[in-house]
């Protein structure tokens, strides 16, 4: 069966709490989006682990199983103010922050030799769908230099994951949800549940939106 003829395989993923980051937004997620697939698609989810090691290792596994065509990956940036869509995954790790292993990869390349990589995503149109929706929008060229950019880089570079290789990829950061804010936490940005709800999907369906009409092209 052709790829026009079939449903486009979407991989969405979130991540667990990290240290400074108690609850995350992106794992509720990947719970609130299970069962939702837009006509034409169908939908993976998955939580994946704060681990320099273990994540890209899901990720390679998740590729040899479902084998998606489009990975849209999301995250918590305490700093985000609302939506922030990344454009660019350095090949570096920058941040001194041990993973939930105890290990910190600060400083470090990803790959010898390589180069930083350029979202795939339709991002002009999931940036006009989102402020569409009145949904805080923002951009970004730095996706933190922790697991974020390391997933990010990972869905991009053909050097990397052995089996894990998307035609279409990119990283959303997300700010906290407001019952998640602690105390003295009032001055973050934060969304409602059905906020970030809401921009997850105009996000997957933009995506999928662009995938399909770029497969009609053929």
């Amino acid at each position: 069966m052709g790829r026009e003829a079939r449903a486009t395989k979407i991989l969405v993923t979130g991540f667990t709490a990290f240290p400074g980051a108690p609850q995350n937004p992106t794992e509720w997620l990947m719970g609130a989006l299970a069962g939702w697939r837009p006509s034409g698609s169908d939908i993976a989810t998955a939580v994946l682990p704060v681990d320099y090691a273990a994540a890209p290792r899901t990720l390679e596994a998740i590729g040899a199983d479902f084998a998606p065509d489009i990975a849209i990956h999301f995250g918590l940036a305490l700093a985000a103010k609302g939506v922030c869509l990344e454009r660019l995954a350095r090949n570096r790790c920058t941040v001194d922050i041990p993973d939930n292993a105890g290990i910190s990869r600060t400083g470090e390349l990803i790959v010898a030799d390589g180069d930083d990589c350029t979202s795939t995503l339709p991002l002009e149109i999931m940036a006009e769908h989102l402020a569409g929706a009145s949904l805080p929008v923002e951009w970004s060229d730095d996706a933190g230099g922790y697991l974020c950019n390391l997933v990010m880089f990972h869905a991009l570079s053909d050097r990397v994951a052995r089996d894990y290789h998307p035609e279409m990829a990119g990283f959303i950061h997300v700010p906290l949800l407001e019952r998640m804010r602690g105390d003295g936490q009032d001055d973050l940005h934060a969304m409602t549940e059905a906020q970030l709800l809401l921009g997850a999907q105009i996000i997957i369906g933009a995506a999928l939106a662009a995938y399909r009409a770029d497969l009609s092209k053929e």
